[in-house]
C-alpha cells in the first residue's frame, strides 16, 4: 500500500541540494518571482479565513444533531447545559496545547504530523489510518446526511424523506464540493468564509428568537428546580457518553493545524485564530441550547429528528422554512471545510511515506491536492451507503478523543525530551495535565458504558499495525511490487495532471534556539 519505488527514491534524493552560494542583490527580485510561480501549496489563508476554517469546521451538523444525544444521556436540561459549557472549556484547553504544537512544529497534518515527529512512524500511522479509514469520512457522511435531511424535510412534511433521495443528494453535494476544492484553493476558502457567516447568522436567529421567548416568560424548562429533574438516574458512564455526543459538535477545533503550511504567518495567525474561535463557538452553542429549551420541552426535543426545524415550526410560523434552509447552509459549509482540511491530512501522510506517493502530488496549475481530495470523496461516499447516524457519531467521537489525548501526551513528552526546543507559545503544564485527566476519565467510562462501540473503534485503529509493517516498515519488497506502484502512480499523474510540489521548508521546520537567534 505504502511502497516507495526506486524512481521515487531517485526523485527524493534529487531534491536534496547542497547549501547554495550567496546570490548577488540583483537576483532577489527574480527569486521572488520564481517563488510565486513555484508548484507548491499557496499561502492564501489569512486570519479571517483561519477563523472561518475553525468555526466552519466546528459548526456543521453537530449543534443540530447532538442536543438530542446530550440530553438523552445527561438525563436533565440543567446537566446537559453544564455538559455543553464544560465541553467548550475542554476544547479550549486542548486548543491551547495545539497552539503550542502548531507553532513549534509548523507543518500541515495536525495530530498526525505532531505524533509522527514525537513518537515515531507507527503511532503516527495508526492515527492516520483511523482518520483516513473512518474518522473523517464518517464525519463528512454525517454532515452530508444532515444537509440532505434538512433540504428534503419541507418536501416531506408528514414523513421522513426517502432513504435513496437522502443518499443521492448527499452524494451530489460531496461531488460538487470536491470539484470546487480540486479547482481552486481560493474558491474553497471563499465558500468557507461566506458559509461561516451564513451559519453564524442562522444560529443568531435561533438565539435571538429564544431570548425573546425568555423575555416573554417562556423559560419553565430552565428554572433550576425543573432543569435538574432527572428523567432517569444519572451515572458517570452516561455522563461520559453525553460528553462524547457534545464532543462531536465541537469536533473540528484542531483543523486549522492540518493546513498550517497554507496559513499566512502561521506562528502569529494560528494561535490568534484558535483563541478567537473556540470561545465564540462555546458561547454560541450554549445560547443555542438555551434557546431550544425556551420553546421545547425535553420530551419534544428528544422526539424530534430535526431539532432546528421543530424550533422553527413552533416559533416562526409562516417563516418556518427559514430554519431548514439555514441549517442546510451551515452543513454545506461544514462539508466544504472538512473536505479542505482532511485532504491535507492524506497529503501529509503521503509526503511522509505512510500513504501512496500519488496522494502527495498537487495539480500543476491549480496547486490543489487532487488525488487526496478524490480519496476523501470516495471514502465518504462508501460510508454514506453503510452507516447509521447515531452509531457513527459514537465511533467518531471515541476515535477523535483518543487521537486528541495521544497528541497532547506528546506535548508533555516533547517538553521532557527536548526541553531547550524554542517554543513561541508555551502553555502552563497544568493545561495539558488537566486535559489528560479529563480524557482518561471520559474514555474509561465510555468504554465501560459502550464496550462494543468503543471496542470496535480500538479494533479499527489496531488493524493499521499489520498494514504499517507490510506497507511502510518492510523495505525489501519484490521488484514487481515497485513496478506496479510506479505504473499506478504514473497513470494517476497523467489522469489528474499532478506532480510533486516544490517545497520551501524555511517556515515549516521546528524552531531551535539557533534559528530563533538568527
Amino acid at each position: 500500500m505504502c511502497m516507495k519505488s526506486r524512481t521515487d527514491e531517485t526523485e527524493a534524493s534529487g531534491r536534496t541540494r547542497s547549501k547554495p552560494e550567496p546570490e548577488p542583490p540583483g537576483a532577489m527580485a527574480a527569486e521572488s518571482r520564481e517563488k510565486d510561480d513555484r508548484v507548491t501549496l499557496k499561502k492564501e489563508i489569512g486570519l479571517l479565513s483561519a477563523c472561518a476554517i475553525i468555526i466552519g469546521n466546528i459548526i456543521g451538523s453537530g449543534i443540530f444533531i447532538s442536543p438530542k444525544g446530550v440530553l438523552e444521556h445527561a438525563g436533565s436540561v440543567g446537566l446537559s447545559l453544564i455538559v455543553w459549557v464544560l465541553g467548550g472549556g475542554i476544547c479550549a484547553l486542548g486548543s491551547m496545547c495545539y497552539a503550542e504544537l502548531g507553532v513549534t512544529i509548523p507543518r500541515s497534518g495536525g495530530d498526525y504530523s505532531y505524533v509522527t515527529e514525537i513518537f515515531g512512524g507507527l503511532v503516527g500511522f495508526l492515527l492516520l489510518w483511523s482518520a483516513v479509514l473512518i474518522m473523517y469520512p464518517t464525519t463528512l457522511a454525517v454532515i452530508a446526511l444532515t444537509f440532505s435531511n434538512y433540504v428534503l424535510q419541507p418536501a416531506f412534511p408528514n414523513c421522513l424523506p426517502p432513504f435513496i433521495a437522502i443518499r443521492l443528494l448527499s452524494t451530489i453535494c460531496i461531488l460538487f464540493l470536491t470539484w470546487v476544492n480540486c479547482s481552486s484553493v481560493r474558491w474553497a476558502t471563499r465558500i468557507q468564509d461566506v458559509f461561516t457567516v451564513a451559519k453564524l447568522l442562522a444560529l443568531a436567529l435561533i438565539i435571538v428568537v429564544g431570548l425573546v421567548q425568555i423575555c416573554r416568560g417562556y423559560y419553565e424548562a430552565l428554572v433550576p428546580s425543573v432543569a435538574f429533574e432527572f428523567s432517569k438516574e444519572p451515572s458517570v458512564g452516561q455522563i461520559a457518553l453525553a460528553f462524547l455526543q457534545a464532543s462531536f459538535a465541537f469536533s473540528g477545533w484542531n483543523f486549522l493545524n492540518y493546513v498550517t503550511e497554507e496559513v499566512v504567518e502561521p506562528r502569529k495567525n494560528l494561535p490568534r485564530a484558535i483563541y478567537i474561535s473556540i470561545p465564540l463557538v462555546t458561547l454560541v452553542y450554549t445560547l443555542t441550547n438555551i434557546a431550544y429549551f425556551s420553546s421545547m420541552t425535553p420530551e419534544e426535543l428528544l422526539a424530534s429528528n430535526a431539532v432546528a426545524v421543530t424550533f422553527g415550526e413552533k416559533l416562526l410560523g409562516m417563516f418556518s422554512w427559514v430554519m431548514p434552509i439555514s441549517v442546510a447552509l451551515s452543513t454545506f459549509g461544514g462539508i466544504n471545510g472538512y473536505l479542505f482540511t482532511s485532504s491535507r491530512l492524506c497529503f501529509s501522510g503521503a509526503r511522509e511515506g505512510h500513504l501512496p506517493y500519488l496522494l502527495a502530488m498537487i495539480h500543476l496549475k491549480n496547486c490543489t491536492p487532487i488525488p487526496a481530495l478524490l480519496v476523501c470523496c470516495t471514502a465518504t461516499i462508501v460510508i454514506l451507503c453503510i452507516g447509521e447516524t447515531h452509531n457513527l457519531i459514537n465511533y467518531v467521537s471515541f476515535i477523535n478523543f483518543l487521537s486528541y489525548g495521544v497528541t497532547i501526551a506528546g506535548l508533555l513528552f516533547l517538553r521532557w525530551k527536548k526541553p531547550h526546543l524554542m517554543r513561541p507559545i508555551k502553555v502552563n503544564l497544568l493545561v495539558p495535565i488537566t486535559y489528560l485527566l479529563f480524557w482518561v476519565v471520559l474514555l474509561g467510562f465510555s468504554l465501560y458504558s459502550e464496550p462494543v462501540v468503543c471496542g470496535l473503534g480500538m479494533v479499527i485503529m489496531l488493524t493499521g499495525v499489520p498494514v504499517y509493517f507490510l506497507g511502510v516498515h518492510w523495505k525489501n519488497k519484490p521488484k514487481w511490487v515497485y513496478r506496479v506502484v510506479e505504473a499506478v502512480t504514473y497513470m494517476g499523474q497523467k489522469i489528474c495532471y499532478v506532480v510533486f510540489p516544490q517545497e520551501d521548508s524555511s517556515e515549516n521546520e521546528p524552531l531551535t534556539d539557533s534559528k530563533a537567534n538568527d
